[in-house]
């Protein structure tokens, strides 16, 4: 087969060296616009795992990579005068002019052809080829000439960041975080080779411009920073390299071929350099592409959709990690306010794929410190003696809210079952919110209860309209305050325009009921789908008579003996519609700005407060963005946060999303935590983590970093109504059972 290259980065190099290896028979040529020794930056990262595979797949080029590497475990993070310290990491630098080298050496000696100072400007400069490999990085000129077939996007981040090197031999992988007159600075620094380290700055735009770097050449630029990390660099010096300021592209294709046209690393994705190397990521889309040709021998079009199916998700999953650490340096001035072992805690952790336990593999005294000082702050804001020594996890630590103490930290969804009779609940309810009472649960939160019979989402949807319905409650909360120490909340909502739908195994989901329809209520005459029924906007005696409904559903909440009440602000219910400028169109008080937009919602939180005891906390979940444009998104959700913080709200519920059929969610692990995050940090107010948090560790990490006070599972409960039980003998906490299951204590030690 005949292969051409376009790009003789590590990528382009390491598919040539694979290809040949393969099969010696493979004609393979790589062109390169630049010179061999005409790179641009300094040193390459890679980790332990990434050597191990460049190990097994070509042993002598990776041994010469080795011996020129220089090899670190910890991590240092310089910050507010402290250095902390983290080790087991297991990284190692190189040279990217030696890495170049010893690829293009080994591809030669293979049989590869090299030429040098080739620039492809058409796709006609290219000899015929079976197979053509895009490795020209992230301004790829081949994923220009293919963009009607490959779709790219490309998003420039707002932060600058140069590229420098330094003859300081830093000795472990560095982050350091200095202010001056100017802003907040970032240094990502490592030593690649003896005597040389890579040394990159970033700030933000507004840091940037302030400190006159929009106008600086490379010399001023080195002149600058050379003042600005005087004491960081002792002496040493920075050196150039084409050190412009640059900001960051993320680099996504909608395919990553086009006929014999594969692209590969920068060419079809990029990642920021805060979670790794993009030469790690090209080098093993290159061991993925030659195993797709290998399969594939004589069918190029199949190969190359063999090597997107199967690295794609790798990638997707790797670049939605990037994208949460790029997102954290963006931020970094957030979280200054954190104490410097929990900003630590927080940077490790930052793209969520090091986890509380998976650090704690690695550097086990530095997890057990930032236990330690979380369970002191717990013990500080609960009133409740916690034990120090050893610190139980974080997620079994306590947390206060007004006169209501939780034994820990998971709090139970609130899930419709859709199984109630107009209104009134039954045995399911008892079984399926008792179950998880004795599932551990420091927090069970009941379904969102409906506050009149045309609040309700469908027929089968429970509430608090009648009387009648509080008996019912009663003897679900009365469950579980005699045999479990699980707190009960309850959460009042209204549906709105999505009300007066099917079950969802009865029809679908949000579709209105082929009859029997009840009239529904919204801000504006807009219906959620366009088939569906159409909202009356509401009037003034609308709204008071809705108040009125909270208002009396609160009262039956307090009779019922709920420590915890919730309004539903979210999902494109009621509320959630005032607050979002897509479905509020009013031109009156009550739309238009997100002061206005709010007023009918903080008017029925405010009725409610009034009459829930002041002993006993209230919570506000709302959609923290709408995911789709003109709507609400995180700069909002802190806005509205800070409102009802304003009117006596406790704690935000950050969730996401559903508030119309048209909006375009960014699923992935934990995807909702960073809204939870940016509210707590920036409106000063305790949130609750939702959405996609599935693992103990998950929990732990989202704690001990400061991204939310209480994590919020809603299917993880579903499966496992012992979630939290389950919890405590994985992590080896002792979790006092109730006492007719006293012969637990004896299983548990026999499983553990």
């Amino acid at each position: 087969m005949r292969t051409t290259i376009v790009g003789g980065g590590p990528g382009g190099l390491y598919t040539a060296i694979l290809l040949r290896k393969a099969d010696p028979s493979h004609d393979v040529t790589v062109l390169e616009r630049n010179r061999l020794d005409d790179t641009f930056g300094f040193g390459v990262v890679l980790s332990d795992a990434t050597r191990e595979t460049l190990e097994s797949l070509d042993p002598e080029t990776f041994g010469r990579i080795e011996a020129a590497s220089a090899h670190w475990d910890d991590i240092e993070i310089h910050y507010r005068g402290e250095v902390l310290r983290s080790t087991g990491h297991g990284f190692s630098g190189v040279s990217r002019q030696v890495l170049l080298d010893i690829l293009a050496r080994r591809a030669r000696d293979l049989g590869a052809t090299l030429a040098f100072q080739n620039d492809i400007r058409s796709l006609s400069d290219l000899p015929a080829a079976d197979l053509v490999v895009a490795a020209d990085g992230a301004n790829s000129t081949v994923r220009a000439l293919l963009e009607k077939d490959v779709r790219p996007t490309i998003e420039l981040r707002p932060n600058r960041f140069v590229w420098l090197g330094t003859t300081y031999p830093f000795p472990a992988f560095t982050f350091h975080f200095k202010e001056n007159e100017h802003g907040l600075w970032r240094v990502h620094a490592y030593r690649y080779e003896e005597g040389m380290s890579t040394f990159i700055v970033e700030a933000t735009e507004a840091t940037w411009r302030k400190a006159g770097m929009d106008k600086a050449s490379e010399d001023d630029t080195i002149a600058y920073c050379q003042r600005l990390f005087a004491k960081e660099l002792s002496g040493h010096a920075l050196v150039k390299n084409k050190s412009l300021w640059r900001q960051f592209p993320i680099v996504k294709c909608a395919r990553w071929s086009s006929g014999n046209v594969a692209l590969l690393g920068d060419a079809a994705h990029t990642t920021h350099f805060s979670i790794g190397s993009g030469t790690k990521l090209a080098m093993e889309d290159a061991q993925a592409l030659v195993a797709a040709v290998t399969r594939h021998p004589d069918e190029v079009g199949k190969a190359l959709e063999d090597y997107e199916a199967t690295r794609r998700p790798t990638v997707d999953s790797f670049q939605r990690a990037a994208a949460v650490s790029l997102t954290w340096f963006e931020d970094t001035e957030r979280y200054m306010r954190h104490e410097p072992i929990q900003f630590g805690f927080s940077l490790l952790t930052r793209s969520f794929r090091v986890t509380h336990d998976e650090l704690a593999r690695r550097d086990k005294a530095y997890v057990a410190a930032v236990d330690r000082w979380f369970a002191q702050r717990a013990a500080a804001q609960s009133g409740v003696a916690v034990p120090l020594d050893p610190p139980p996890p974080p997620l079994f630590t306590p947390f206060k809210v007004r006169d209501v103490v939780l034994d820990n930290r998971v709090v139970v969804s609130p899930m419709c079952m859709y199984s109630a009779t107009d209104g009134a609940i039954n045995d399911w309810h008892l079984v399926h919110l008792g179950s998880r009472a004795v599932g551990g649960a420091g927090l069970v939160l009941a379904e969102m209860t409906d506050v009149s019979p045309e609040a309700r989402i469908t027929p089968g949807c429970a509430g608090l309209y009648k009387d009648e319905h509080v008996a019912a409650w009663k003897r679900v909360v009365d469950f579980a305050h005699t045999w479990t120490r699980a707190k009960m909340g309850i959460q009042l909502g209204h549906a709105g325009r999505k009300g007066s739908t099917c079950l969802p195994w009865g029809g679908g989901m949000d579709e209105p009921l082929p009859d029997g329809n009840w009239p529904i209520l919204a801000p504006s005459a807009l219906p959620y789908f366009p088939h569906s029924q159409v909202p009356r906007e509401m009037t003034r005696e609308d709204m008071d008579k809705t108040t009125e409904d909270f208002v009396a559903a609160a009262r039956r909440a307090e009779r019922a003996g709920f420590d915890w009440l919730e309004m539903h602000y979210a999902h494109g219910y009621l509320m959630a519609t005032f607050l979002s400028p897509l479905t509020n169109k009013r031109t009156d008080e009550y739309g238009g700005s997100i002061e206005n937009r709010a007023r009918f919602p903080l008017e029925v939180f405010d009725a409610v407060r009034r009459v829930w005891p002041q002993s006993k906390p209230m919570s506000v979940r709302i959609s923290a963005t709408d995911w789709a444009p003109g709507g609400n998104d995180a700069t909002e959700a802190v806005a509205i946060a800070r409102l009802f913080k304003e009117h006596g709200c406790d704690v935000m519920d950050m969730s996401a999303g559903q508030t119309v059929p048209h909006g375009k969610p960014v699923y992935g692990r934990q995807f909702q935590t960073p809204f939870a995050e940016r509210v707590r940090l920036e409106a000063g107010i305790p949130t609750m983590a939702v959405g996609n948090i599935s693992s103990y560790t998950d929990v732990n990490t989202i704690l001990a970093a400061g991204r939310a006070d209480l994590c919020v599972l809603a299917r993880a409960h579903l499966f496992d109504p012992y979630w939290t039980r389950h919890a405590a003998a994985e992590l080896g906490y002792a979790m006092p059972w109730p006492d007719p299951y006293e012969s637990m204590t004896r299983y548990r030690a026999r499983f553990k």
